[in-house]
C-alpha cells in the first residue's frame, strides 16, 4: 500500500550552484519548505535579485520499506527551470514553474545516506513559458510548493479520472478511468475496486473489474439519492481506488462533485439553470515570501473569495494555482476558470511545445475538481496562431471532453478556437485618450469584439484594472471613481444575458516587474491591497450578495469637508443590498433608495447621494460647522444596520485580529494577521501612517519586517509557527495607541 508523506523539513539552502553541492551535505543555512529563494521588501526592490540558480538539499536515509519498492519525490511545484539530483546523479528536469513532477529515485538509492540535491534556476528562461517578453507579475524563485516522499509496491495507480452523466436526472451515472503505473514493466493480473462514498463515509456504490493492461474503467450506474455540487451546497463524494496485484496493492481517493456547467451564446448555466457569474482575477502572491505561502493562505484566499468578496467565480490568472486553493473552492462552492502560463508573448516552435505540455499538466492534475468550469487553453492577450491554438485546443477536448475551452485575448475579431469568446474588455477609460471618439461605454457589444455576425458563449474576462489603479490610501474621489468603474460593467455584464458574466482585474494588489506597476513595484489594480484588506471597491462585489447572506451598508467616503476637490461629501455612493438608506446630519434626515436610474441591472444597485436629493446647503456649505453623520439602512421598511462617521475622527484603538486562533505547528502553518487603527466610531483612519512594532514569543515568527508602516490605517503580515507547539503571543506596539498583545496556539 502506498505512503505519501510530507518531505518539507530539513533542507539546505544555498546561493548558486556547484558540483560541491551535489557531492557534500552543507548544512549552512536550514530551511523548510515551502520556501522562497529570496524574501523581497514589500516595494522598491530589484527583481532581478532571484533570477538565478539557488540549490536545495537534502539527506534521505534508506528506510527499510523501500526495499522492492517504488519510491520518489514530488513535488508540486518549483521556479522555474528544476533539476533534480541523487548522490550527484541527474534524475529529472522540468522546465514549468507551476506544475509537478515526480523524481523517480528507485534503483538508485543506496543504503545509508542519500543526497538529494535540487537546483532551482529564477532566470527568466525564454525557452519556458511565460518567459520570453515583458510580463506583468513577478516568478519567484523557489522550492514554493510541498514535496512529497512518495513509496508504492511496483504496480500502482498513476491517476484517476472521473466522470459524471445524467446529471440532471433522477438516477445518475459516474465513470473511473484508473491509469496503473508500471514503470518496470512487469507482467500483472490487477483486480480493481472503487467504492464511492459520501462526504461523511456512508457507502454508496461498489464496482470491481480485472485488467492485465495500463489502463482500466469502472462504473456506477443508477445512482438515486444524489446531491448536486452547486455553489450554494457544493456536495463532495469521494471515491477510493484500490488495485491488487501479484506486486502489491495500492490505494487512492480523490473528491468530486456531480455537476453540468455550460457557457451557451445565452449565457452560462450550473445544473441546467441561469447564473451570472461575477468574480476577481487571483495571482498567488503575497508580501515578502512571493508565491512561497503554504495551505492555509492558500484556503484563506479562496475563503476571502467566496465569503468576504462574495464572488461566485476566480480566474486563476495566469497559470495554474496550488492545489490547496482548487481543494478549498471545491469544498466551499467557488466557480474556477484555469489557465496555462503564459502573458502576451508567444514563443518558438519549442517553447509552443512546452506551452502544449502544460496543457497536459494542468488537465490531469485537475480535471476532478468539480469547480473549475472551463479550461484557458490561449496564452493570456496573446496575438493570434492558428496552429498552436488548435493543437491546445485539441488536447484539452481529448483530454477532458466534460470541459469547454476559453482563450483570454484582447483583440477585436480574433479567430475563435475555443468553445468560449474570453474577453478582457478594457472599453472603459478610453474615452480619456486621444482621439477617442466614443463616450463613455462599460463593455463593448459582443458582435463588436468578436467580429461575427452571430453570437457565441461569451464571458469578459477582465476589465478596469491598470485603466485606474487605486491605492487604498488615495484621495476619496479617486477611489469613488474605482468603485464606479466596477458598478458600471456589472451592471452591463448583468443587463445582457448573452454575457455569461465578467471577472474583474483583480482581487488584491501585487508586485511586479519594473516595466509596469506605479514605479515601486507594485500593481494597484486589486479591490483589496496587498494583505487583502478592502478597498471601497471591494464592496461593489461585496455589495450584490443577497441581505440574507450578510447586510452591507459601505458609504464610500472619509466623512470629511475638505477631503475632496471644492469640498463637500457629494456625490456619495453608499454600497449596499438595502432597500433604502436614511442619512441623519443633525436635523436633516432623508431617506434614499437605490439609483436604479444608473445602475438598472445590478442584483443591489448603490444608493447614491447628490443634486436630486440635497440642496447645496443641506450638508454645510463651506465655512460652517461640519457635524457627524448616521445612516441607517432599510429592508422592508425595518432598520437593519447603522453606523456614525465622526466628523473629528481621532485616533481611539488599535484593533489586532487574526484568521485564525491556531496554528499547525507540524505544517509549519501561517495565519494573516490585520492591524487597523480605529476612530472613536469604529471606523478605520485612512491617513494614519504611524509605523507599528511588532514581537513574538513563543513557537512562531513574523514573515517580513517587524516594523511595519500603516497604509490607509491597515497594515498586515503573516504569523507562521516554527515547528513547535506552545503559546503565542504577539505584542503590537505604536506612539499614538496603548500596546495590543494577540494570543494564538501552536498546535
Amino acid at each position: 500500500m502506498r505512503s505519501v508523506v510530507s518531505f518539507n523539513e530539513g533542507w539546505s539552502f544555498h546561493e548558486g550552484f556547484g558540483q560541491r553541492l551535489l557531492e557534500t551535505f552543507d548544512t549552512a543555512k536550514s530551511v523548510s519548505l515551502p520556501h522562497t529563494a529570496v524574501e523581497l521588501p514589500f516595494s522598491y526592490f530589484d527583481e532581478t535579485s532571484y533570477q538565478r540558480a539557488f540549490t536545495y538539499q537534502k539527506v534521505l536515509r534508506w528506510l527499510p520499506e523501500f526495499e522492492g519498492r517504488e519510491v520518489s519525490l514530488v513535488f508540486d511545484a518549483a521556479m522555474a527551470d528544476s533539476v533534480v539530483y541523487l548522490n550527484g546523479e541527474e534524475i529529472i528536469a522540468h522546465k514549468d514553474g507551476y506544475t509537478p513532477f515526480e523524481a523517480r529515485l528507485t534503483g538508485k538509492l543506496v543504503k545509508g545516506e542519500n543526497l538529494v540535491t535540487v537546483k532551482i534556476d529564477g532566470s527568466e528562461n525564454p525557452d519556458i513559458p511565460p518567459f520570453g517578453g515583458r510580463i506583468d507579475y513577478l516568478t519567484y524563485a523557489g522550492i514554493y510548493r510541498d514535496v512529497w516522499l512518495k513509496v508504492t509496491d511496483p504496480v500502482s495507480i498513476r491517476n484517476l479520472k472521473i466522470e459524471t452523466t445524467d446529471v440532471l436526472r433522477p438516477e445518475k451515472s459516474a465513470t473511473i478511468r484508473v491509469d496503473i503505473a508500471n514503470p518496470e514493466g512487469r507482467s500483472f493480473s490487477a483486480t480493481v475496486t472503487a467504492t464511492l462514498k459520501q462526504a461523511d463515509g456512508t457507502v454508496v456504490a461498489t464496482a470491481a473489474t480485472e485488467t492485465i493492461g495500463s489502463r482500466t474503467t469502472l462504473s456506477f450506474g443508477g445512482l438515486t439519492g444524489i446531491a448536486l455540487w452547486d455553489i450554494t451546497d457544493p456536495k463532495l463524494y469521494d471515491v477510493t481506488v484500490e488495485l491488487r496485484t501479484e506486486h502489491g496493492s495500492d490505494r487512492i481517493s480523490t473528491r468530486f462533485g456531480f455537476r453540468t456547467a455550460e457557457f451557451t451564446p445565452e449565457g452560462f448555466l450550473l445544473n441546467g439553470k441561469p447564473l451570472k457569474l461575477r468574480g476577481l482575477n487571483r495571482h498567488q502572491a503575497f508580501p515578502y515570501v512571493g508565491y512561497a505561502a503554504g495551505r492555509s493562505a492558500q484556503e484563506r484566499d479562496a475563503d476571502i473569495m467566496k465569503t468576504v468578496l462574495k464572488c461566485n467565480i476566480v480566474r486563476t490568472s495566469h497559470y495554474p494555482q496550488s492545489k490547496w486553493f482548487l481543494d478549498r473552492c471545491d469544498a466551499i462552492g467557488l466557480l474556477v476558470f484555469e489557465e496555462i502560463p503564459g502573458w502576451q508573448h508567444i514563443g518558438d516552435a519549442d517553447w509552443q511545445q512546452e506551452s502544449i505540455k502544460n496543457v497536459r499538466r494542468m488537465i490531469e492534475r485537475d480535471w476532478n475538481h468539480p469547480s473549475i468550469i472551463i479550461w484557458g487553453v490561449r496564452i493570456n492577450e496573446s496575438q493570434d496562431d492558428h496552429d498552436f491554438y488548435a493543437e491546445t485546443n485539441r488536447l484539452a477536448r481529448e483530454l477532458d471532453s466534460t470541459r469547454q475551452t476559453g482563450g483570454v485575448r484582447y483583440l477585436t475579431e480574433s479567430e475563435l478556437l475555443e468553445d468560449v469568446y474570453t474577453m478582457n474588455d478594457f472599453i472603459l477609460g478610453n474615452e480619456e485618450l486621444p482621439g477617442a471618439n466614443r463616450p463613455r461605454t462599460a463593455l463593448r457589444a459582443q458582435q463588436e469584439n468578436t467580429g461575427l455576425s452571430h453570437k457565441v458563449p461569451y464571458l469578459i474576462t477582465e476589465f478596469n484594472g491598470h485603466m485606474h489603479p487605486t491605492k487604498i490610501y488615495d484621495q476619496e474621489q479617486r477611489q469613488a471613481e474605482h468603485v464606479r468603474r466596477h458598478l458600471e460593467v456589472l451592471n452591463a455584464a448583468y443587463g445582457d444575458p448573452d454575457i455569461s458574466g465578467a471577472i474583474g482585474w483583480c482581487m488584491f494588489d501585487y508586485n511586479t516587474h519594473k516595466d509596469f506597476g506605479s514605479g515601486d513595484r507594485i500593481c494597484y489594480h486589486g479591490v483589496m491591497d496587498m494583505f487583502r484588506e478592502p478597498k471601497f471597491a471591494a464592496y461593489a462585489y461585496i455589495s450584490q450578495c443577497d441581505p440574507s447572506e450578510e447586510i452591507v451598508m459601505k458609504p464610500v467616503t472619509f466623512w470629511a469637508r475638505g477631503e475632496r476637490n471644492i469640498g463637500g461629501v457629494l456625490p456619495l455612493i453608499i454600497l449596499t443590498n438595502c432597500d433604502e438608506v436614511e442619512l441623519q446630519y443633525g436635523a436633516l434626515s432623508k431617506r434614499i433608495g437605490p439609483d436604479r436610474e444608473n445602475y438598472p441591472h445590478l442584483p443591489h444597485p448603490p444608493v447614491v447621494l447628490d443634486h436630486r436629493h440635497f440642496t447645496a446647503d443641506e450638508l454645510g456649505t463651506w465655512g460652517l460647522e461640519w457635524i457627524d453623520g448616521t445612516f441607517t439602512g432599510y429592508i422592508g421598511g425595518e432598520p437593519v444596520a447603522s453606523l456614525t462617521l465622526a466628523a473629528d475622527p481621532l485616533p481611539t484603538t488599535l484593533e489586532v485580529v487574526a484568521d485564525s486562533s491556531t496554528l499547525r505547528a507540524r505544517e509549519r502553518d501561517s495565519t494573516r494577521v490585520i492591524i487597523r487603527a480605529l476612530d472613536q466610531r469604529g471606523q478605520r483612519l485612512p491617513f494614519m501612517n504611524d509605523s507599528i512594532s511588532l514581537k513574538v514569543h513563543g513557537p512562531a515568527r513574523i514573515v517580513g519586517p517587524t516594523n511595519v508602516p500603516l497604509q490607509g490605517g491597515t497594515a498586515g503580515f503573516w504569523l507562521e509557527a516554527t515547528g513547535f507547539t506552545g503559546e503565542i503571543t504577539v505584542e503590537a506596539i505604536s506612539t499614538r495607541f496603548a500596546p495590543v498583545t494577540l494570543g494564538v496556539t501552536a498546535a
